[in-house]
C-alpha cells in the first residue's frame, strides 16, 4: 500500500511566504514529508497575486529549496491555496427528481446535483471555485449526511458555494503555469487549514477555524458535522506590522522583529517597566520603545480581527456557546503571546492553538509543526481526499484505468475536473460499439476454453 500512494504537493502562495511541501501517506494513514521549501513572497498583497513576475520567482525559489531537501523529487502538479478579500460565499438549494425510483441513490446522482450548482447565477466578474454539499434530503427525510443507498423519488441538498474574482484566479493559474507547474486544484485556504488542524471530534462538537495569515484572516465554521460558513477577513499579520511601524516610527523590519520577539495580544499582560532599544538611523540617538505601548497597538488590531470573527458567527447564529469545540487559532499570527486569552475574551468561546502535527508521521521536520504551515499540509490532505474519492469511484463502478487509451476509443473515462472544485467528478462518455464489445468478449471466452482443453489433453 505504501508504494501505491502518490506523492502530493501543496503550494501555499501567501502574502509573506510561499511554501511548497511534498508528502505521501504511509501504511498507517499518516503523512510523511518528502520535501519542503519556502521563499519570501513579494508579489502578493492581501492574499492576491498582484505582481506575477515576482510571484513566479518566489515559487521557483520555493521549488528549488524543496528539491534541495530531496533531490529525488519530481514535481509536476500542485494543489494551490486561494484566499483574498475577493472571496465570497453563498448558500443555495438543489433538487432532482429521480428517473429510476426502484433503485438506490448512487454517486452519479449526487454528482449531478453538485454539477447543477455550477449553473448558479453569480456576478459577471466572479467564478465558482467550489461547491460543497451540506445536509441532504430524500423525499420528506431531512438532515441526511450521505444519501447513497437510500431510496426515494426526490433527492436534494443545501450547498455552500465559494466564488472568487476571475482575474485573481487567472493570476494564480498564470503564476503557477509560468513556474513550470500545473494547478491540479484550487482550494480555499481556511478549508485546507481546517483539514490540517481538525479531527472528527472537532467536527462533531462544532468549531470556528481562524487562520491568521500575513495578508488575510481566513474563517471556516463547522457545526453538526458540516461546513456552515466561510469568510476571508482582509486583515492579517502584515497589518499589525504596519500599525507598529506607523505608531512607533520604526522600520518595517524592526516592527516585524519586535512583534515576533516581544509582542503580546494583551496590553495588561505586558510589563510597564520593560523597554526595547532600537538603534538610531545614520548616527541618530537610539530609540526606546515601551513593551506596553507595543502590546496596545497589537491588541487594538487583533481585537478588530476578532470582532469580525464574532460578526460572522452572529451571521450564522453560532455566536453563543453552540460551538462546543470553540475557536481553533492557526496560521503564522496564531503564535502571538496571550492571543488565546484575548480570543476567549472577545468571542466568549474557548480557544486553543491548532497545530498541523496530528496528521504528520513521526520524524517530521520540527519546523513543519508550526501553525504557519497548516494551510500547506492541509492542501496535501485535500489532495488525498480527491485521490481516495476517485479510487473509490473507480472501485465501486468497476471502471478500469487502461494504460493504452488511444487503442481503445470506446471506453468510459472517469475524470476529476479541477475547474469544478474538489471532488467534483465528471463521467466523460464516449460512443460505444456494443456489437464489437460483445464479439471481443465472445472471442476471449472461446480462446480461454480452447486453452483449457489443450492443457487437459
Amino acid at each position: 500500500m505504501h508504494n501505491e500512494q502518490p506523492i502530493i504537493v501543496g503550494l501555499d502562495i501567501g502574502t509573506t511566504k510561499i511554501a511548497a511541501i511534498a508528502g505521501r501517506k504511509n501504511e498507517y494513514g499518516k503523512l510523511e514529508i518528502l520535501g519542503f521549501g519556502r521563499a519570501n513572497s513579494n508579489g502578493v498583497q492581501h492574499g492576491m497575486v498582484l505582481n506575477i513576475d515576482q510571484t513566479i520567482k518566489a515559487i521557483q525559489t520555493a521549488l528549488e529549496n524543496c528539491y534541495a531537501s530531496n533531490p529525488n523529487l519530481e514535481i509536476n502538479e500542485v494543489y494551490v491555496g486561494i484566499a483574498g478579500h475577493h472571496i465570497k460565499s453563498l448558500q443555495t438549494r438543489g433538487d432532482i427528481v429521480r428517473q429510476n425510483t426502484d433503485e438506490e441513490i448512487c454517486q452519479r446522482e449526487i454528482d449531478q446535483l453538485i454539477n447543477d450548482q455550477y449553473k448558479t447565477y453569480i456576478p459577471a466578474g466572479d467564478q465558482i471555485i467550489d461547491v460543497i454539499p451540506q445536509e441532504f434530503t430524500v423525499d420528506n427525510f431531512q438532515n441526511i449526511p450521505n444519501p447513497i443507498g437510500y431510496s426515494g423519488v426526490k433527492v436534494g441538498a443545501n450547498f455552500h458555494i465559494i466564488t472568487g474574482d476571475k482575474n485573481a484566479i487567472r493570476n494564480i493559474h498564470r503564476s503557477v503555469d509560468k513556474a513550470g507547474l500545473r494547478t491540479r486544484d484550487l482550494v480555499l485556504q481556511p478549508l485546507a487549514s481546517a483539514a490540517a488542524v481538525m479531527c472528527e471530534h472537532d467536527l462533531e462538537a462544532g468549531v470556528a477555524i481562524v487562520d491568521i495569515g500575513g495578508g488575510t484572516t481566513d474563517l471556516a465554521v463547522f457545526y453538526e458535522g458540516i461546513l456552515k460558513h466561510t469568510a476571508v477577513i482582509p486583515f492579517g499579520g502584515e497589518n499589525i506590522t504596519n500599525d507598529i511601524k506607523t505608531g512607533l516610527g520604526v522600520l518595517k523590519t524592526q516592527a516585524e522583529q519586535m512583534k515576533v520577539q516581544f509582542g503580546s495580544a494583551l496590553a495588561d499582560e505586558a510589563k510597564g517597566n520593560a523597554f526595547i532599544t532600537i538603534p538610531g538611523l545614520r548616527g541618530m540617538a537610539p530609540k526606546e520603545i515601551s513593551v506596553k505601548n507595543l502590546a496596545h497597538i497589537i491588541q487594538a488590531r487583533m481585537s478588530e480581527i476578532l470582532d469580525f470573527v464574532t460578526y460572522h458567527l452572529k451571521q450564522v447564529g453560532l455566536d453563543n456557546r453552540l460551538l462546543n469545540g470553540g475557536v481553533i487559532l492557526t496560521g503564522g499570527g496564531a503564535q502571538l503571546k496571550h492571543l488565546i486569552q484575548l480570543t476567549e475574551y472577545v468571542t466568549g468561546l474557548n480557544a486553543r492553538t491548532g497545530y498541523p502535527n496530528e496528521h504528520l508521521a513521526a520524524g517530521h521536520i520540527e519546523e513543519l509543526a508550526k501553525p504557519m504551515y497548516a494551510t500547506c499540509i492541509g492542501l496535501i490532505l485535500k489532495g488525498y481526499n480527491v485521490f481516495e474519492n476517485h479510487e473509490n469511484l473507480l472501485h465501486n463502478t468497476g471502471t478500469k484505468v487502461r494504460a493504452f487509451k488511444e487503442e481503445e476509443p470506446d471506453t468510459t473515462e472517469v475524470m476529476i475536473d479541477r475547474e469544478e472544485g474538489i471532488g467534483a467528478v465528471k463521467v466523460k462518455k464516449r460512443k460505444k460499439n456494443l456489437k464489437n464489445f460483445m464479439d471481443s468478449i465472445k472471442d476471449g471466452l472461446i480462446d480461454l476454453f480452447k486453452e483449457e482443453e489443450d492443457s487437459q489433453l
